[in-house]
């Protein structure tokens, strides 16, 4: 971890080059200084929950792209590779939590109880929002790049205003980093120590723009520019993404200001599923980072601590047929939206741009209606 506000010497730029992780790719358990006082707590039943929850979000994700391609959904930014750091961070804190986050963290949005219907009903355009944030402590997506930051913070900084003990978290990708708005936020989180944990996902790529373009050193180094302590961790170590999640929750609300961790992982779908990633990747790469695969990693530990994996694939594929049937019956059923829902839960209050804009929509409808014919005379009545 890097604490100094000062440019930081090479010991501690070598010291953020390797990411933290705690189980290596064939599954063997390393210990680590940082970490490891925080796993205190793994035990088999642990293990397999972790496990169970990221084979779930694998295959709702991919019945996503499924639904997409079959033409149920307009759109779907999948996660597959990315379960690990999702899973990590939403079974470390608490649900009382607020999570503001991209479009890329359905994970999190299943952890938090958001429905299938729910999840996907912006995709398939059936809503403007999805689901109400306050219900699951957790915003609804942010499409627009860095924005949630800004948010995370002010959300922050109401809680500490309020005595509450509760921490924002903004999730986002590697291209976020280059945004003025999220560096914006964190020069706010800094100053006025707010408890918010920045969560940076770098899967290596901003749509089709590799990260060693836009970050010529660990991105987990930009932060503490801005006096913000900073950890790199794999981010496909689910193990190590939970006491990465820990450790900074436990530092935030210490009252210690904001943390930022840097999830070294990588997106093995596309970028959403109008892109196609074989224009800028090749698959040497793609078969390397398969090799590094969350729940194939997790197996392999497992199987070293002589648990029954069989049985375990056998649950994780039961489970998952129920949710993937379920998210699939929800999203097929949803209803269309009326059209002047358009106006609903855009403000607290009436106001009188709403309601002009409202009255303007009616009418503008009721002039597309058809004209009813006239009425014909029969024969043998009068003309």
């Amino acid at each position: 971890m890097l604490t100094t506000t000062s440019a930081p010497d090479q010991d501690l730029v070598a010291g953020l080059v390797q990411p933290l992780y705690v189980l290596a790719e064939d599954g063997t358990r390393h210990p680590d200084p940082t970490l490891d006082p925080l796993l205190r707590d793994v035990d088999e039943a642990l293990l397999t929950r972790l496990y169970l929850d990221m084979a779930v979000i694998r295959a709702l994700d991919d019945e996503a792209v499924a639904l997409q391609r079959q033409g149920e959904l307009g759109l779907w930014p999948p996660l597959r590779g990315q379960e690990a750091a999702q899973i990590g961070l939403a079974r470390a804190l608490p649900s009382t939590d607020f999570f503001l986050t991209s479009y890329r963290e359905n994970g999190l949005a299943w952890c938090r109880g958001v429905s299938p219907g729910e999840m996907l009903s912006v995709w398939r355009g059936t809503t403007l929002s999805g689901w109400d944030p306050f219900a699951h402590h957790m915003a609804t997506p942010q499409v627009i790049i860095g924005a949630q930051a800004h948010h995370a913070v002010g959300y922050a900084m109401a809680t500490k205003a309020q005595g509450k003990d509760d921490i924002a978290v903004a999730c986002f990708g590697d291209g976020a980093v280059s945004q003025g708005d999220l560096n914006e936020a964190m020069v706010f989180a800094a100053s006025f120590r707010a408890p918010v944990l920045f969560f940076c996902q770098n899967n290596q790529y901003a749509i089709s723009e590799p990260v060693a373009l836009q970050a010529t050193v660990p991105i987990a180094l930009r932060p503490t520019g801005f006096g913000i302590p900073s950890l790199r961790v794999d981010g496909n170590d689910v193990l190590a993404m939970r006491a990465a999640s820990l450790f900074a929750a436990r530092h935030i609300r210490s009252g210690k200001g904001p943390m930022f961790i840097e999830a070294v992982t990588y997106r093995l779908g596309p970028h959403t599923t109008s892109d196609d990633p074989t224009r800028y990747r090749d698959e040497e790469e793609l078969e390397t980072w398969r090799r590094r695969c969350p729940l194939g990693r997790l197996e392999r530990h497992l199987e070293q601590l002589d648990i029954d994996v069989e049985e375990l694939l056998t649950d994780a594929k039961s489970r998952s047929l129920e949710a993937t049937t379920a998210l699939r019956e929800a999203v097929t059923t949803l209803p269309d939206p009326a059209p002047e829902s358009l106006f609903e839960n855009v403000l607290s209050t009436e106001h009188p741009g709403l309601v002009r804009q409202r009255e303007q929509f009616r009418a503008f409808t009721a002039s597309l209606a058809p004209e009813a014919p006239e009425a014909r005379p029969t024969e043998g009545s009068p003309a």
